[in-house]
């Protein structure tokens, strides 16, 4: 699966369809909410205010609602535009039943933030700045245009306008820092999401083509009876008929292809057999062959660095660390000027590779997020992608064999560039000897 298909995954964007139940349920909380505070307010505290106008507007909530939940099915997902609609009333909403009761002055006006924060959690950022600019502006009349406090009857309650001032400034900045923060965290989730999407399709694609030899094995012996059999009908035909006759030479032909289809059965189940043997495991110098191999014809040299004097150890060969190690060095031949060197060596306890090129390096601010989703640029000077979603998964599957990885500039006058260092236990990657 090329890079450039795993990117896909998130072209777009991330998803931003919130269920209508979802909102539904949300709403019905404020609705109780609302009508609860309006109830205590009149009947038990005995405040004087027109309760009326205030729940007609809880009753225009149920009402939507209802007709929401009737109308469409409980697990329809809603459009972005649709999901900032219904938030978008809620703010209004609110902001008229304040307006009813006392405006800023009323301590439940920081329930403005919430569709905000809602916003921020499900849909795309000029949505929630569009829902925010709302809440912003009927937080600003409200400071001005409301109708008196409910309060003890006879009396009526006048906060100082610099009490109003700092629960507007309090709203504004509350507003602000919560939706920012709520969607930076929503963002990196998303994100997280689908890079970990992406890892799942390559690790399905790598087991797919791992169980290639098994289906032929089981392609072979499903066919082995029929062939058998043309084979033997064949040959029996060739008996009966007369040498040098067309049906003759027919049948001739079919015997022989049959036994050249058999012959293919054969090479076939002798593959899967021998697969654990030839390609299950190999060198491990042989494998770092296997994975630079592919990039080394795009104007880059790719050297391997191993020692000469130590038995190599025999490893497992596992997709997920070709494809990982794979993507470092491609990575490292996009941003190399003429060389990439893959320095591979071992010990009793270990085995490592240090892929080095002798590109700009990766800039420090860079290199403190590197390897996290969708990180696209290796310093500021450089406009080619990569060191994204590609370096997240090879992360990913690298670090789920056994290894560690770290990530650095390296510094040497031998070589300079980008370094990334490779390291496993040699327990986890090593085959088990005989």
């Amino acid at each position: 699966m090329a890079l450039a298909e795993l990117t896909d995954i998130n072209q777009h964007g991330p998803s931003h369809n919130l269920r209508l139940i979802t909102l539904i349920n949300v709403r019905w909380l404020a609705v109780l909410g609302q009508a609860s505070a309006i109830f205590i307010v009149w009947q038990i505290l005995e405040f004087s205010f027109e309760p009326v106008f205030c729940f007609a507007l809880v009753c225009v909530s149920i009402f939507i609602n209802f007709f929401l939940r009737f109308r469409y099915p409980a697990n329809q997902r809603l459009s972005s535009r649709a999901s900032a609609a219904l938030l978008a009333y809620d703010i209004i909403q609110l902001a008229i039943l304040l307006f009813l009761t006392g405006g800023l002055q009323n301590p439940f006006s920081i329930l403005l933030l919430v569709p905000v924060v809602i916003s921020a959690t499900a849909l795309s950022i000029k949505y929630t700045v569009f829902l925010g600019l709302l809440a912003v502006l009927c937080t600003s009349l409200l400071a001005f245009f409301h109708l008196p406090l409910p309060w003890v009857e006879g009396e009526e309650l006048q906060l100082p306008n610099i009490y109003i001032g700092g629960m507007w400034f309090a709203i504004i900045s509350s507003l602000s820092f919560t939706a920012v923060y709520a969607f930076r965290v929503a963002d990196e989730a998303r994100k997280l999401s689908d890079a970990l999407t992406a890892t799942e399709l390559v690790l399905q694609r790598e087991q797919h083509l791992t169980n290639l030899d098994g289906l032929a094995a089981a392609a072979a012996h499903e066919l082995g009876t029929p062939l058998a059999t043309i084979a033997l009908v064949s040959k029996e035909m060739t008996r009966e008929l007369k040498e040098g006759s067309e049906l003759y030479e027919d049948a001739a032909l079919l015997r022989s292809q049959a036994e050249r289809c058999r012959d293919i059965l054969q090479k076939l189940t002798s593959l899967s057999s021998e697969g654990d043997r030839h390609i299950g495991t190999m060198p491990f110098t042989a494998f770092m062959e296997e994975i630079a191999e592919p990039h080394r014809n795009f104007g880059v040299s790719v050297v391997i660095d191993k020692p000469d004097n130590k038995p190599v150890p025999e490893c497992i060969r596992n997709a997920g660390i070709l494809y990982g190690l794979g993507n470092i060095v491609e990575n490292a031949v996009d941003y190399a000027k003429a060389k990439v060197l893959l320095s591979a060596d071992w010990d009793e306890e270990s085995i490592w590779v240090k892929v080095t090129d002798d590109g700009r390096g990766i800039d420090d601010e860079v290199l403190a997020r590197i390897g996290e989703p969708f990180v696209t640029k290796r310093s500021k000077s450089t406009q080619s992608g990569g060191l994204g979603l590609g370096l997240f998964i090879a992360k990913t599957l690298l670090e789920r064999s056994g290894a560690t990885l770290v990530f650095g500039n390296d510094i040497s006058k031998r070589h300079g560039g980008a370094a990334v260092l490779v390291k496993w236990p040699r327990s986890t990657i090593e085959a088990a000897r005989d």
